[in-house]
């Protein structure tokens, strides 16, 4: 059984002179910055006061109790390299962060004993081009060298839990592969010599001693909007030990798209786009999602309870896939296991980003080292259904290849380890698209809705729009004098709303007034700028979707934030606060809507309003015919009667047009129902001009 945690102490250097309490799971920042008195990270610029801790040798100390008889302590996650000393005797060391430890310390616990674990300063590559990418010959995530949504600021420490017991880790697994019928599972269990398997009601299905057996007609694990994510319970006994653990049946593949092998049909060939449509379990299944980036700066601060807070919100916003991005860490256990249980497909990235990771001996044994632990702990859950070796590493800033060692590496373990779970070398590969990421084009001034819709790609697997933050977490970090209005070199900048990517990013102050016009106050500027956050977003999504079979994916970027920004492309303001951008992806994601393609955003008084009418149907099943109207201010601009809809199928309609009248205000709303069906109705808003010049002209008729 494990033993009471042990209280930790951390001190600076190798031999500390003088030492903090430290929390554990936890990170060296914190701890220090807690016992010096340093001021609130999040506030103004404080930030920089943690820079260069990472520097430094760190030492983390406790006293393990007296354990008669079997002792195994267990490092689950240390960030990053490190030594761990047992009575000043080296016992053990390793670079990486997301490989457990064990430690077998059976006979020398007599008496209380102590503990060192010795962190090395944070890896840098000192011929690394800029900043951000010092962490190209390691492991650790790239994000924390700097990013546009994340300060540099680089974790140390303890980030995962510790362990004492008087057991050694057992990990008993059960394989299984699915019939092409999916009628029967045909399992193989390893570590253990009894076993019983519970249905996903708690019924006893099997009972066996055997190492190969079938499950006949096994209930089958789907995500939440295709049907249940079902889940047996398998317990494992052997040699009096006993563990339980659940397996969700699952067949994943990655096929090609409707009429894909037409494509390119002249000469010279090249070839067709690779497959990224998702097939779960016979049946093709369109990605609706987002980039999780990781809750926090400093992921020791992780639980179970601030996952769930935000997977819950997902789920709510009819999300059916996250990715897991390679900027960011690999995930603690609890997360995998909420995705199973609540039915959210996960994409899951090795921790390689935007960088040119090398081929060399050194980088490619700590990568193996480091992926084979990923690939052995997240092969078992029903959830992640794609792997993948990293962020955009085949773009010009990256300059890697499908050549490229370490992405040889990983393609070969996953598919030694997990062949059955689907392998892509980075995203995107050809087809597929990222970007853009702001309303409107800083080198253009496209609107994000006329370049989607011109678009025909496989999958979006980023996009975004920036939006600003609540006035409530603004007033959070900005000092008073700081808070409006916004301008560079001040908290406002520090928190990304100023020179964090191109142009006027992430605020984009000039395209929120080229729409609503200047602001007067703090409150107003926000809620124009999330406004045209979560239309445009609203419009990408149901965009993406229009292009089904094609398009097989719609994964926004971002879905939350480490820390509180001041504007941003994140759904989630940090902690855990919905923009209302979450809300409209929420509707756009609804398995079947009432939808409209429209040309633009900003439209003007006197102009023909012309937008193209759909039925967007994800759902598994038939969707009934119905009446679908489109009305604005109250004038009705179309009446649409359809039939029935096939299952996964999306249904193009006419265009309507109307001449718009005088609007009051800078906006105008359209409602698109179906009769009988309010869960079908969407509303959209957009930006409005009154013409001047017909004022005048109305103004003469009335005074003749």
């Amino acid at each position: 059984m494990p033993t009471e945690n042990p209280i930790w102490r951390l001190g600076r250097g190798e031999d500390p002179s003088a030492w903090v309490e430290a929390a554990v799971p936890g990170a060296v920042q914190l701890d220090w910055a807690r016992a010096e008195g340093c001021p609130p990270l999040i506030e103004g610029d404080n930030h920089k006061a943690y820079v260069g801790l990472e520097d430094d040798v760190w030492t983390y100390a406790t006293t393990l109790p007296a354990m008669a008889g079997p002792a195994f302590l267990t490092l689950t996650g240390v960030d990053y390299a490190y030594r761990v000393f047992f009575e000043g005797e080296e016992i053990y060391r390793q670079v990486g962060m997301f490989t457990p430890a064990t430690l077998d310390l059976t006979g020398r616990l007599d008496a209380p004993r102590e503990l060192r674990v010795i962190l090395e300063p944070a890896p840098k590559d000192s011929t690394a081009p800029i900043p951000r990418r010092e962490s190209r010959r390691s492991t650790k995530p790239a994000v924390s060298y700097g990013w546009d949504f994340h300060p540099r600021l680089i974790p140390l420490g303890i980030w995962d839990d510790v362990c004492l017991t008087s057991e050694a880790p057992w990990a008993p697994e059960v394989t299984y592969r699915l019939s092409e019928d999916l009628q029967q599972a045909h399992l193989t269990f390893h570590g253990a010599s009894e076993w019983t398997i519970l249905d996903p009601s708690g019924v006893v299905v099997l009972e066996t001693n055997e190492v190969e057996v079938t499950l006949e007609k096994p209930i089958l694990w789907w995500p939440h909007d295709q049907g249940e994510p079902n889940r047996y319970t398998i317990e494992a006994r052997s040699e009096g030990r006993s563990k339980r653990f659940s397996v969700g049946f699952r067949r994943v593949q990655l096929v090609m798209h409707e009429d894909a092998w037409n494509w390119p049909d002249g000469f010279p060939k090249t070839r067709s786009n690779p497959p990224i449509t998702l097939e779960i379990n016979g049946r093709n299944v369109f990605a609706k999602g987002s980039n999780w980036v990781s809750p926090d700066i400093f992921p020791g601060t992780l639980t179970a309870e601030r996952y769930r807070e935000q997977l819950e919100l997902a789920k709510r916003a009819n999300m059916n896939m996250l990715r897991m991005w390679g900027g960011a860490i690999v995930q603690k256990e609890s997360f995998y296991d909420l995705c199973d249980e609540l039915g959210i497909m996960v994409w899951q990235e090795f921790p390689l980003a935007c960088n040119l990771y090398p081929d060399d001996d050194e980088y490619l044994d700590t990568l193996e080292f480091e992926a084979r632990s990923i690939v052995g702990r997240l092969r078992r859950h029903p959830s992640v259904v794609l792997w993948c070796g990293g962020n955009e590493l085949f773009n010009g800033w990256s300059c890697m290849t499908d050549q490229s060692h370490p992405l040889r590496l990983l393609d070969a373990i996953c598919y030694e380890m997990d062949r059955r779970t689907p392998f892509l070398p980075t995203s995107p590969v050809m087809g597929m698209g990222h970007g853009g990421y702001t309303f409107r084009d800083p080198r253009t001034d496209e609107e994000c809705w006329s370049s989607f819709q011109r678009s025909s790609n496989t999958a979006y697997t980023e996009f975004g729009c920036g939006g600003i933050a609540s006035v409530e977490t603004l007033q959070s970090f900005l000092p008073p004098d700081e808070e409006f209005p916004p301008r560079p070199g001040t908290a406002w900048e520090d928190h990304h709303a100023y020179s964090a990517w191109i142009g006027d990013t992430w605020l984009d102050m000039g395209t929120i007034e080229h729409y609503f016009g200047p602001s007067s106050s703090l409150e107003e500027l926000v809620a124009k700028g999330q406004v045209l956050q979560a239309e445009g977003f609203r419009g990408l999504f149901e965009e993406a979707r229009r292009q089904k079979p094609r398009c097989a994916m719609a994964l926004n970027w971002c879905f939350n934030e480490p820390w509180p920004t001041a504007a941003n492309n994140s759904l989630i303001e940090w902690p855990c606060k919905p923009k209302p951008a979450l809300y409209a992806v929420g509707e756009a994601c609804r398995p079947s809507l009432a939808s409209a393609r429209i040309s633009k955003f900003m439209w003007k008084e006197g102009e023909w309003f012309d937008p193209e009418f759909w039925i967007l149907h994800d759902a598994p099943v038939p969707l009934a015919g119905g009446t679908l109207v489109a009305s604005v201010g109250g004038t009705v601009l179309l009446r649409w009667d359809f039939d029935e809809i096939p299952a996964n199928e999306n249904l193009r309609g006419p265009r309507g047009a109307l001449k718009l009248p005088r609007f009051e205000g800078d906006r105008f709303t359209m409602e698109v129902r179906v009769e009988g069906r309010p869960d079908l109705a969407t509303t959209y808003t957009f930006a409005y001009r009154a013409d001047e010049s017909l004022r005048v002209v109305q103004d003469r008729k009335l005074n003749d």
